[in-house]
């Protein structure tokens, strides 16, 4: 592809979780990109090309010789290492080096046009083995790898588990029960316009869309690689959220634009097709995908932990005599009946509300009518964590998050200290983005009149490489993205050989069900299940080529 004509292929993704009014009002799947729009992918594909000169120029210098880079437009300071150790509560000990830095992306003629902050944390390989390197992406759109670092699967966790998350918490690390780090190197990377990476003209909004990220983020990936001399390692992806429905998009551009495979990803709590989730309310889908999260949140206030087994008759009413009551409609009496008594008995909810809704329970009466004898109103990403109600006796009440936003305080400043005292990495000048509410706004979608999806992407890269593993993670407590969805979609995809290398798990908790020590533990156990049996597949593949 020349730098003087760019011709893209538009990939199918990207919607909102409140699309914008003007979503059907965009051009229609396969026509004309608009020219900004053209002109942005015509500049990211010269930054996936034009990290070859770059490379070419570091060999030029020689063996002996380290690549030395020009900080010109740098915003960012130097990278730091540092050695690390941490001891787990088994008392085996992890010595890691930690490196805390930015990754420049540039086009052809070598202009900077972003900083790519990360995180890196790696250990030495054993008898000569390429260790595995996992790279770990957040979601929003807007949100900084934060959660999945200090939350699920870094060397250090800042606890928020238990049933209330207070912003004013303490934000000392503990030692990670559950990091990845003895299975995995792991490389944290936060997308422009979230944690430190920034723009080098200052104005992200470029980067701001489904084309522009992965492919900025498949750039970011290739050059931390390459200049770690990372290629021949096996690698991985991990997303949360909306990282999730990045995974299978950046796995395409790397295996198609940049020449590298992904081993396998894992996708926590992720959006596989919005089309599922952004349902009208007289489109019973959306009912149907919701209906056993609203179940597994009763159980767990009756005191019981959800399982496969106890969710069997939730999922199986849901997909059968749940679905052909509401499309009954709302006047048909007997079916509103046979709703009423079904869904209260299965979400604990009032009889009368769920009659007064004709079996339509929605997300805000879970949240707010579960324990409203006692004022407190229920997370939307757990509903085992509650908050005060401000306005118990008003008819409708707006709330903040008792998760999100109440976590967003100690987060952010555990970040902030684990950089500046942990990583001897200090940035001053520049503020600290958890959660950029500028760049969810303003995301741009590149979907036309098809609701954003990654299945096909997903599809593409499975079928294409018959060693990849995926494990899509969900929590049954979370309402924002419910596992459900996930079940009924993964169901519609082929087994692409025995045994499936695409497989759900799902666990106690919601959204970031890893806050919870068992939830925590069993998901790491399935990702190393998962890496070993890539790794392997991966290993044989190579011992099949050598005879």
């Amino acid at each position: 592809m020349q730098s003087t004509s760019c011709t893209v292929a538009p990939l199918s993704a990207g919607l909102r979780p409140d699309p914008p009014a003007s979503q059907g009002t965009l051009p229609r799947r396969g026509g004309r990109e608009s020219g900004a729009l053209r002109r942005t992918l015509c500049a990211l594909t010269a930054l996936l090309i034009g990290l070859a000169p770059l490379h070419a120029q570091e060999a030029r210098r020689g063996p002996d010789r380290p690549p030395v880079e020009s900080r010109e437009g740098r915003k960012l300071p130097a990278d730091s290492v540092t050695q690390q150790s941490i001891t787990l509560p088994d008392g085996k000990r992890l010595d890691f080096t930690a490196t805390a830095g930015s990754l420049p992306l540039v086009d052809e003629a070598g202009k900077l046009q972003a900083e790519i902050a990360y995180i890196a944390y790696t250990r030495p390989g054993e008898n000569g083995q390429e260790r595995p390197v996992t790279f770990a992406i957040n979601g929003g759109p807007g949100a900084a790898s934060a959660y999945l670092n200090i939350g699920a699967i870094g060397p250090w966790r800042l606890p928020a588990d238990g049933p209330s998350i207070s912003p004013s918490q303490g934000v000392a690390l503990v030692p990670n029960d559950g990091t990845w780090l003895d299975v995995t190197d792991l490389v944290f990377i936060d997308p422009v316009g979230t944690g430190y990476s920034r723009a080098a003209d200052g104005d992200g909004k470029s980067y701001w869309n489904v084309e522009s990220d992965s492919s900025v983020l498949a750039a970011a990936i290739a050059r931390y690689l390459r200049t770690n001399d990372r290629m021949a390692s096996p690698k991985f992806y991990v997303g949360e959220s909306y990282g999730g429905f990045r995974g299978p998009l950046i796995a395409a551009k790397l295996q198609e634009d940049v020449g590298v495979g992904l081993s396998g990803m894992v996708l926590l709590s992720p959006v596989l097709d919005f089309a599922w989730l952004q349902q009208p309310r007289a489109n019973p889908l959306g009912h149907v995908l919701r209906l056993p999260s609203f179940a597994a949140a009763a159980l767990e206030r009756s005191g019981r932990t959800p399982t496969p087994e106890l969710m069997r008759d939730a999922e199986g009413y849901a997909t059968g005599p749940y679905l052909a009551d509401l499309l009954k409609g709302p006047n048909d009496a007997q079916a509103v009946a046979r709703l009423t008594e079904r869904v209260a008995a299965l979400t604990g909810l009032d009889p009368a509300l769920v009659r007064q809704q004709a079996g339509r329970v929605s997300t805000g009466s879970v949240q707010r009518e579960a324990d409203r004898t006692s004022g407190r109103v229920a997370s939307a990403y757990d509903t085992a964590v509650t908050g005060w109600d401000p306005d118990p006796t008003a008819p409708h009440s707006g709330f903040d998050d008792p998760l999100l936003t109440a976590l967003q305080a100690p987060l952010t400043s555990a970040m902030i200290d684990l950089y500046a005292k942990r990583l001897n990495w200090r940035v001053p000048n520049l503020r600290y983005e958890l959660l950029n509410g500028a760049v969810n706004r303003s995301w741009g979608w590149n979907s036309g009149r098809s609701a954003p999806e990654a299945l096909g992407q997903l599809r593409g890269v499975l079928a294409l490489d018959g060693n990849m593993r995926v494990l899509v993670a969900h929590g049954y407590t979370d309402l924002v993205t419910p596992y459900f969805a996930s079940k009924l979609l993964i169901d519609q995809i082929p087994a692409y050989g025995q045994p499936p290398r695409l497989t759900l798990a799902v666990y106690p908790g919601g959204h970031m069900f890893y806050s919870r020590a068992d939830s925590r533990a069993a998901f790491k156990r399935d990702a190393a299940a998962l890496f070993s049996a890539a790794v392997k597949a991966r290993e044989a593949g190579e011992g099949r080529a050598s005879r």
